[in-house]
């Protein structure tokens, strides 16, 4: 029994094993056995080693699930052999060194690079050709649809893409002689072009990049940047390689022909033709085909007004290329003759925005971009877009103004806007000769008294007609005297004959008398166009600071724009209907889809807010009444075949001078309301050519009735459809008190009046009687027969 507890027995010793439930005693007697040995041996050599700190930590580790004893001493035993294993391993030969180096390099600069290399060919999308949007110019056109005001040039020049077919072989030929040559054999790439951009990179040559094929020179020029690294290098011939595989070699020479840079300005070889040989591409001889082909490579390089004998060594390297093709006979070669190029002087410049419609320009790119087209769209498009200028009344007022100024000092400016009353379309724009420069058209100016227009407007809101009589006499204003040009007066007369006269104290004596009179005449302006925000106007326009109009508004103090006078009174001729100014009527693109149409049917794009009655009918027209007389009572500036005009003239004053600073001239017919300013770009004194002062009635009216006239050719004379105003009532004898009429009486109003008490104004003085009668701003002047 002895002998079998002390080794292993198996089922068969024990043959009740496999009864569920049975326990073996002799397993526990050997289990027993085995624990007293061991407790036996650590106790031997606990006697033998006296306890220290590691024994202590050991017994702890034990105690807590550590390693069983012994475990330790057999892991410093296996790391005492490995040590000994190393220190007797031989060194590696210098063979294994090579072979090791040379697998790692192999792994960095072959499997790594062909990885990536499989990564950017995969993930890689290669559009169709009809799919790559190539920037080329957008034309702006006048609303006949055919005459070109200005062009946005995009910032890769004035392509004119045209289909190959355009191109004759010869061309082709040449172009493929002197870029590459096996094109139509090869895979898109060249390999050992790549390896020399690679060689040229890493030692900083000059000339690194170059030997690509026409492939890769057009992926370079479509997709990627002009950057000289060898990772531009390596996306290049990726990308290149696959467009190899999706396009048509034809599809790519088109795409390549249409795109590169030639030189001159010229983007395109249908630019390029126009710019070296002013002839369509389908004319190009060999000769021109050549030169063109040889310039490629380096533009400024091979510039023929500078670099004449390079262009030629160059040019003749061309159809050498073209023999050693079997392209062109070797007698044909010889026979060839370099084709002169006309001069760079003689080279067309494109419309662009260097004079008036430069102005334009911007006006309709702002619109443009608030429809929600995006630089993308204008300069990729070949966008035709249709303006609402109409030639003849651009010309006009672009005209009138050259001629009007050709005598007077070159400080002067001006600005001239028409607008359609039945559309808000802006037909004329000229806001300056610089297009590049500040737009006159976009100032916030004083008006003078073209304002009374919308107190008047305002007057009749409040159950005041323009009948209503108006003492004329001065009128004081908390200490300061409001008087007329001259002394000028009508004693008591309607508002419409004080307007035909512009006689300030009427109309001051009128804001005065009304119920909140500055504020209601802000609102009759802002309800006929004038803007609630102008850009660089601080707040709301036509009040102060604390939000509220001094009564100096009815004299024009506050800032306007030419366009919004021509806006406001368009409302007016229009019957108190406002349409929102607009330039652009249509935008297509190349290929004839419309993105923005806002005619009458077929509307396409973001649309203008509608038409809206904001004065009504009966007021606009009783106003228009009253402005009928005054175009003829300014001088004479009646327009053309007894048109029917309301108007209205208007000047302001340079600060407390003698001086006037602007003048205008606002008026319109039933189908165009056009603004005239006069001014210059620094406060100084207005005066023309002999010495003398302008006034509105002056040079303004002048540009406007040219204008209005060159507009109007040739279009119907249309009549305004308003109730002549009765005859005005006797002047009564000064000093006498009219009747009370009801409501507001104007000549005493009453003490309870509702009307907030504004705040303090300060006034000009008047200023001495000027050579020639005029208006004075601030509410000094007044407009008589002139």
């Amino acid at each position: 029994m002895a002998s079998q507890r002390g080794r292993g027995r198996s089922d068969e010793d024990v043959p009740y094993t496999s009864i569920a439930g049975f326990r073996d005693p002799l397993a526990n007697e050997q289990k027993s056995a085995k624990g007293a040995a061991r407790r036996a041996q650590a106790a031997r050599l606990a006697a033998d080693n006296p306890p220290d700190k590691g024994a202590a930590r050991r017994d702890q580790a034990a105690r807590f699930g550590g390693d069983p004893p012994g475990k330790g001493a057999a892991r410093r035993e296996q790391s005492a052999r490995l040590g000994t294993d190393a220190q007797q391993r031989r060194p590696r030969t210098r063979g294994q060194r090579i072979r090791r180096l040379l697998l790692a390099l192999f792994l960095i600069f072959v499997c790594v690079p062909a990885l990536l290399l499989v990564a950017v060919y995969w993930s890689s999308e290669i559009p169709e050709p009809a799919e790559v949007a190539v920037e080329q110019p957008a034309t702006v056109l006048a609303a006949d649809g055919t005459t070109v005001l200005t062009k946005f040039i995009p910032p890769q020049g004035n392509r004119i893409p045209i289909p190959l077919t355009d191109v004759p072989y010869p061309v082709r030929d040449a172009v493929l002689a002197a870029e590459d040559r096996t094109f139509y054999t090869n895979a898109g790439y060249s390999t050992s072009g790549f390896l020399r951009a690679a060689r040229d990179n890493l030692t900083g040559q000059d000339n690194a990049g170059g030997g690509s094929t026409i492939t890769q020179q057009y992926v370079k020029n479509a997709f990627l940047s002009s950057e000289r690294t060898v990772t531009r290098k390596m996306r290049e011939l990726i990308i290149a390689a696959k467009m190899a595989r999706q396009w048509s070699k034809d599809e790519i020479l088109s795409a390549y022909l249409n795109t590169i840079y030639y030189g001159r300005g010229a983007y395109g070889i249908a630019a390029a033709s126009k710019a070296y040989f002013a002839k369509p591409v389908p004319e190009l001889t060999l000769a021109e085909g050549a030169v063109l082909a040889a310039v490629i490579r380096s533009p400024s390089v091979l510039d023929p007004e500078n670099h004449f004998d390079q262009l030629r060594a160059r040019w003749q390297y061309v159809l050498d290329g073209m023999v050693e093709m079997n392209v062109l006979a070797p007698g044909d070669r010889d026979a060839t003759v370099f084709p002169p190029i006309i001069p760079l002087d003689d080279v067309s410049v494109e419309a662009v925005a260097l004079g008036p419609e430069g102005h334009i320009r911007t006006q309709v790119l702002r619109e443009l971009r608030a429809a929600g087209l995006d630089d993308a769209d204008i300069n990729t498009g070949a966008l035709q877009i249709t303006t609402t200028i109409d030639a003849a009344a651009q010309a006009g007022a672009v005209d009138s103004v050259r001629e009007r100024f050709s005598w007077q000092p070159p400080e002067l400016r001006s600005a001239v806007v028409s607008i359609d009353p039945r559309s808000g379309a802006v037909r004329a724009y000229y806001g300056g000769e610089d297009g590049t420069g500040f737009d006159f058209a976009q100032a916030p100016l004083q008006t003078g008294s073209a304002f009374k227009v919308f107190a008047l407007v305002a007057a009749q809101q409040q159950g005041i007609p323009v009948t209503r009589a108006m003492d004329s006499s001065p009128i004081t204003d908390r200490g300061t005297e409001i008087t007329n040009v001259e002394g000028d007066s009508c004693g008591r007369c309607s508002l419409a004959e004080a307007l035909k006269r512009s006689l300030n104290t009427s109309f001051y004596r009128l804001t005065m008398t009304m119920a909140d009179g500055p504020r209601s005449i802000a609102e009759a302006a802002h309800l006929a166009g004038i803007p609630e925000y102008i850009p660089g106007v601080d707040g709301v326009s036509l009040s102060e600071p604390d939000g509220y109009p001094l009564n100096g508004i009815v004299l024009g103090q506050y800032l306007v724009r030419p366009i919004d006078m021509a806006s406001a009174y368009a409302t007016l001729a229009a019957s108190g209907i406002y349409h929102q100014p607009y330039f652009v009527q249509k935008v297509s693109t190349g290929d004839g889809r419309v993105l923005l149409d806002r005619g009458a049917e077929n509307r396409a794009g973001r649309q203008l807010s509608e038409p809206e009655q904001r004065i009504t009918a009966a007021i606009a027209d009783a106003t228009t009444s009253a402005m009928l007389p005054i175009a003829n009572y300014s001088n004479g500036h009646g327009l053309a075949e007894g048109r029917q005009s309301a108007s209205k003239t208007g000047t302001t004053q340079l600060g407390e001078t003698k001086d006037n600073k602007d003048a205008w001239m606002v008026g319109y017919t039933p189908s165009l309301s056009t603004a005239v300013w006069v001014g210059t770009e620094h406060p100084q004194p207005l005066r023309n050519g002999r010495g003398g002062a302008i006034w509105g009635s002056g040079l303004p009216a002048d540009i406007w009735k040219q204008t209005m006239d060159a507009a109007l050719a040739g279009t119907p004379v249309e009549q305004f459809e308003v109730q002549p105003l009765p005859s005005p009532p006797l002047v009564p004898s000064p000093g006498t008190q009219a009747p009370p009429s009801g409501g507001f009486d104007i000549f005493g109003p009453p003490t309870n009046s509702p009307r907030p008490t504004p705040p303090p104004l300060i006034i000009i003085p008047p200023a001495p009687t000027p050579a020639a009668p005029g208006e004075l701003f601030p509410g000094l002047g007044g407009e008589g027969p002139r």
